[in-house]
């Protein structure tokens, strides 16, 4: 009789301890209540905001061929992705056409807000250059990767050397030369000594490129 007794007591006990490994494995099984993510936080803030340093670049010029991402906050009428014409002029809604070419993003925001001020209170305006077509300079002949880059405002013959590779063999490294562009519709050739620069003479050869600049490695 001592078996069956044990077995009758054994029972309850193992069920016990069941319903309780059950209770406590639900509990720490239920997920807790999330952080509210911090895009929530800022559920109201415009957009734009965390973009400064894109559209606000206080050195890139914008110049003919750019392609501008033009927003301005609630007023989806005005916003929207415009090309820089080849006369430098770009055309918005209520704002009407203006001059982009030769502004800064920054530049060109503060005046069309000025001008949406006859019509908006308060516009809140940003400009993105989405596509860089204006200032790029062009590396061809004998180096590692010849083809169009983006121009920094500090962009050099020697920068535009490293950039595209370096030479090729036998690139002619004493005649290297850049062609640029006159106002007046002429092409100026400005000759380049690799040899002379790197060792320090006449270092005036080593020019800051300008957009539309070719620079030719034979």
């Amino acid at each position: 009789m001592t078996q069956p007794m044990t077995a009758h007591r054994i029972i309850p006990l193992l069920t016990l301890l069941l319903l309780v490994s059950i209770g406590a494995f639900a509990q720490s099984s239920s997920p807790s209540q999330p952080p509210a993510p911090a895009a929530d936080k800022q559920a109201g803030a415009k957009p734009g905001q965390g973009s400064q340093a894109a559209h606000s670049d206080s050195s890139y010029v914008i110049g003919a061929n750019d392609v501008l991402a033009i927003n301005v906050w609630k007023e989806p009428e005005i916003t929207r992705s415009v090309p820089v014409r080849s006369d430098g002029k770009i055309s918005l809604p209520l704002v009407g056409e203006l001059t982009a070419s030769g502004q800064t993003p920054l530049q060109l925001e503060q005046e069309i807000t000025k001008r949406l001020q006859n019509y908006i209170s308060e516009p809140e305006v940003t400009v993105i250059v989405t596509d860089s077509k204006s200032q790029k300079v062009n590396i061809l002949g004998m180096v590692a990767r010849p083809g169009a880059y983006l121009l920094t405002s500090s962009t050099t013959v020697l920068d535009a050397i490293a950039m595209a590779g370096g030479f090729k063999d036998f690139a002619k490294q004493k005649s290297i030369y850049v062609l640029r562009q006159a106002p007046d519709g002429t092409q100026k050739r400005i000759l380049f000594n690799y040899k002379e620069v790197i060792k320090g003479q006449n270092p005036d050869q080593n020019i800051r490129l300008q957009a539309g600049d070719t620079v030719v490695i034979p």
